[in-house]
């Protein structure tokens, strides 16, 4: 049986369909529902129980229930960079998660945990995951969203009684179903089709980098599709303990991400940038404090053994939104 917290989020909920699609139901989903509507993304899922994620460790004490549990997905946290409060940052992406590495220790099973490519920071030291802790410590995240994240990792490394297996990750710009509750923090790809299908066009940041021109600003965008292969690849081999990007290896800029998005909801290849893209000032809150370059290091991940290509940019972004986005049913 595997727990799976954050599990009507945008990664957690998608994590549960690819266990349904591998043929599993043995599942315990961990999360708190409140008032918005990611219940959404469990309503065609089929699990074993429902957890509240605060009763969850009371639930553990339960031997009946702990001596079921072969791994745990700790998707659960929270995963907005813009977030101010720092002790509640605190508790959700480090306290909480360090009692799961306890459970799971104990119990001697496997731990995979979100990370994110927020603990980077600016990428002065690279995106490199396959490097000493010692040189991981070093990285300086821009926010208190991914110094909550380096946190934990960095604690994770330092940990004499570890689970069986664990594998942090490194999530880069994940794009795909299940976010539609995310508000401001849901993909471009998702503002984008919103934008173009009421105005005919979308906003982009302006740059306040040298270096980098209006709409330039590169990511590593991951389709959700092959960020869940990946999960089950590490929930399912034995690989070494450690952090792992989840990225695609390429960077791709916020323009190209655009125009694919408005190609695909238009079914116009030729759709040309100069009649549906307008550059805005970044908000005051964002300046500062934003990734004008991600491209995470796939090595170590293929080393490990995982084999399957990443989906290119285009095509990912035409499933989500031919597939998923333009449908009237939008889940997975």
């Amino acid at each position: 049986m595997i727990i799976v917290t954050g599990a009507a989020g945008m990664i957690g909920s998608a994590v549960v369909w690819k266990l349904n699609e591998m043929g599993r139901n043995d599942i315990i989903v961990v999360d708190k529902l409140r008032t918005e509507n990611k219940w959404l993304n469990l309503r065609k899922r089929d699990y074993a129980d429902w957890v509240d994620r605060d009763e969850l460790f009371n639930w553990l004490e339960n031997p009946a229930n702990a001596s079921k549990i072969t791994g745990v997905v700790h998707m659960g946290a929270c995963s907005a960079t813009t977030e101010t409060d720092a002790d509640f940052l605190m508790e959700n992406n480090y306290g909480y998660s360090k009692k799961l590495w306890d459970f799971c220790a104990k119990r001697q099973i496997t731990y995979v945990y979100a990370s994110s490519a927020a603990t980077y920071g600016g990428g002065e030291q690279g995106y490199n995951d396959d490097v000493t802790p010692e040189e991981l410590k070093k990285l300086m995240p821009l926010n208190k969203y991914g110094y909550s994240k380096k946190l934990f990792d960095d604690w994770a490394f330092k940990q004499e009684i570890a689970p069986k297996q664990w594998c942090g990750l490194k999530f880069f710009n994940v794009y795909g179903p299940q976010e539609y509750h995310k508000g401001r923090m849901a993909s471009m790809v998702f503002h984008t089709f919103n934008q173009y299908k009421e105005n005919g066009g979308v906003k982009l940041f302006k740059s306040y980098k040298e270096g980098f021109k209006d709409g330039e600003q590169l990511r590593d965008f991951v389709y959700l599709k092959d960020a869940l292969d990946v999960i089950y690849f590490l929930l399912t081999n034995k690989v070494e303990s450690g952090v792992y990007n989840i990225g695609t290896g390429e960077a791709r800029s916020f323009l190209d991400l655009a125009m694919a998005t408005m190609k695909a909801a238009s079914h116009n290849p030729d759709l040309k940038q100069e009649d549906v893209v307008e550059f805005i000032p970044m908000p005051d809150d964002l300046r500062g404090k934003y990734q004008y370059f991600t491209q995470a290091s796939m090595e170590k991940l293929r080393k490990a053994g995982y084999t399957k290509p990443f989906t290119k940019l285009e095509d990912g972004v035409m499933d989500y939104v031919q597939n998923y986005l333009a449908k009237e049913d939008q889940y997975l």
